[in-house]
């Protein structure tokens, strides 16, 4: 099957628009043509001067060859203009329908699909490829149809005045086009994916290091603890600096090409002049000096275009790598959960294709109990709550609520079965009433405030200016780290579902909105399975079973007394919780 054109590929995007691409082009060609006329008034100008010489009295059409030369020139800026109204409305409705089909992919795409991916990776493709894609269709297009025009016309007015002359412009065009396929062949394309690439990885560990400034504040640490930041910034320096040298020589011959036409014509001017100098062959002389820049103008608006050609292929490329990721499996006979319980037979799952995140995981959860995962980082943790969640699916094994294969429920009624707090609980810019009930809009205020009341969230509203109607970001109101994980419950509890999935909820709470988290809590997990994610171990002690995972795998699983009679990892985790904890105390209160 052959492969469609980048350039078919951007005109689907335009349905009905792309018919004003074609005009746009045509348009744009016409202005080309156009703005070369004037130069045969420019040479019957300077024709009719030569031969009036000395009594220019004589030259009778100077001002009606001006006057046609100025509203040609006009003219050709007027079309141009209309030929760029014409493609700006196409590629601004391409680029828009390019990022309407990638987000309505991505919102089919599983949860869990923007951690892996990355988040910084995504929003710059999303908004900077698409916008690649706009310059190229209202630029770069109309004006490879001109600098198509352009040296066609350009070659009939070299010649049909002095072919010699013709000729020897046409030596730099060559030279600097040879030049310039050396810049932009497939070597070039390569490049431009590296480039994009250094790009993307600067975008993902600038949003990284931007999320844990949190965290630097915390612990006193400097900016060069966020190794990974600093490395693509060094790696993208180092990529940009060796490009720039590798192609600082071939530049300075194009430019060198481009614009020596002005010594050819003059040489060949003298070789020319050896029999004597005549007033046909001075007139030739001084019209291609005057029009041969338009050569040197045309040249580098296709090496530019070539440039722009790459970049939007790489876009492509890229937007590509997200439509071709497949959404979820939707069941085509849906099954209903019959109660809270989550089970996990024999699960796995690889990020990278390599080494497991989670290996071999099995576990029974009862309806109603209260479940907790802990142990070092990246153990598995939260790979273990994404697949009962299903934000991916497993790649080995089974996932089950309620009896059944959550590959088997809708995902309605899986986000009706299944709510989730995150580490860092995020409000959209709207109001309070809006961020609680986004889960359930069509709830009451009374339904409501009644969820901000379970919630602990009172003294919250009450400082507002609005209550619950006040916009959270407008006029200065902002909410504090805690605060916007208690509005988070709130949303959760107003969803009601039957399974709670709580993932380091308490991370960066201050110990007066830990309190009230708790009691929060409380009130959350009534008759509720819930499963919480936690480092703080005072959180997760009395919970009905505690799961600890260490490099993928749950080594030791009882309650928080019958695994602190084991003298495992857990109970080491413990002493070493215990001894920080008091550690704190004492220094707050002065004794260290």
């Amino acid at each position: 099957m052959k492969k469609q054109s980048n350039l078919s590929r951007l005109l689907g995007y335009a349905g009905h628009h792309k018919y004003l691409a074609y005009l746009s082009w045509i348009l744009s060609a016409a202005s080309a043509i156009l703005a070369l006329i004037p130069f045969w008034y420019i040479w019957k100008i300077i024709r009719e001067v030569l031969w009036a010489a000395p009594d220019f009295g004589q030259a009778e059409g100077l001002t009606h060859y001006g006057w046609m030369a100025v509203i040609l020139a006009v003219a050709a800026v007027l079309v141009y203009i209309a030929a760029l109204m014409c493609s700006h409305v196409a590629a601004f409705r391409i680029a828009s329908n390019i990022r309407i089909k990638t987000m309505h992919h991505i919102v089919k795409l599983p949860m869990g699909f923007a951690d892996g991916f990355g988040s910084g990776k995504l929003r710059k493709i999303v908004n900077e490829s698409s916008a690649a894609t706009e310059t190229y269709l209202a630029h770069q297009l109309p004006d490879k149809a001109g600098a198509i025009a352009t040296p066609v016309g350009l070659l009939v007015l070299l010649f049909v005045f002095d072919f010699r002359l013709g000729l020897l412009s046409l030596i730099p065009v060559v030279l600097g086009f040879l030049i310039m396929m050396s810049m932009t062949g497939s070597g070039m394309q390569q490049k431009m994916s590296e480039y994009q690439n250094a790009l993307d990885d600067m975008s993902n560990e600038a949003v990284e290091y931007v999320r844990g400034i949190p965290v630097v504040k915390t612990f006193g640490q400097t900016v060069f603890s966020f190794k990974k930041f600093k490395d693509a910034i060094d790696r993208y320096q180092t990529w940009v600096i060796a490009y720039t040298r590798q192609l600082r020589g071939p530049m300075m011959l194009y430019t060198a090409a481009v614009n020596s036409v002005f010594a050819f014509l003059i040489a060949g001017g003298l070789i020319l002049a050896r029999g004597g100098v005549t007033q046909e062959l001075l007139l030739n002389l001084l019209f291609y000096i005057i029009i041969t820049p338009v050569i040197s103008l045309t040249l580098t608006r296709i090496m530019f275009q070539s440039e722009n050609a790459m970049i939007v292929e790489d876009a492509l490329g890229r937007i590509d790598s997200v439509l071709e990721i497949k959404p979820l499996g939707e069941p085509g006979k849906p099954k209903s959960p019959v109660d809270a319980s989550v089970v996990l037979s024999h699960v796995s799952y690889s990020y990278d294709g390599t080494k497991d995140a989670v290996h071999d995981i099995s576990l029974k959860i009862a309806p109603g109990e209260t479940a907790a995962f802990v142990g070092p980082s990246g153990g598995g943790k939260t790979t273990l709550a994404n697949l009962i969640a299903r934000f991916f699916d497993a790649q080995q094994g089974n996932v089950l609520i309620g009896g059944v294969n959550v590959r088997e429920i809708s995902k309605k009624e899986l986000m009706e079965t299944v709510s989730f707090v995150f580490q860092n609980s995020h409000l959209v810019k709207d109001s309070i009433l809006e961020n609680v009930r986004m889960g359930r809009p069509e709830t009451s205020r009374e339904e409501v405030m009644a969820a901000l009341k379970a919630a602990q969230c009172m003294d919250i509203i009450e400082k507002l200016p609005d209550g619950i109607d006040t916009v959270i970001g407008s006029r200065g109101v902002y909410l504090s780290g805690g605060e916007q994980q208690r509005i988070a419950i709130a949303r959760v509890m107003l969803q009601n579902t039957p399974v709670v999935i709580l993932d380091e909820a308490t991370a960066f709470a201050d110990p007066d909105n830990e309190s009230r988290f708790q009691e929060a809590f409380a009130e959350l997990s009534r008759k509720k399975t819930v499963i919480m994610i936690a480092h703080r171990l005072s959180t997760v002690i009395n919970a009905s079973r505690i799961y600890v995972l260490k490099d993928g795998e749950i080594c030791e699983e009882g309650t928080g007394e019958e695994l602190m009679n084991q003298n495992g990892i857990f109970a080491r985790m413990w002493e070493n919780y215990q001894t920080s904890a008091a550690w704190k105390v004492s220094r707050e209160g002065g004794a260290l």
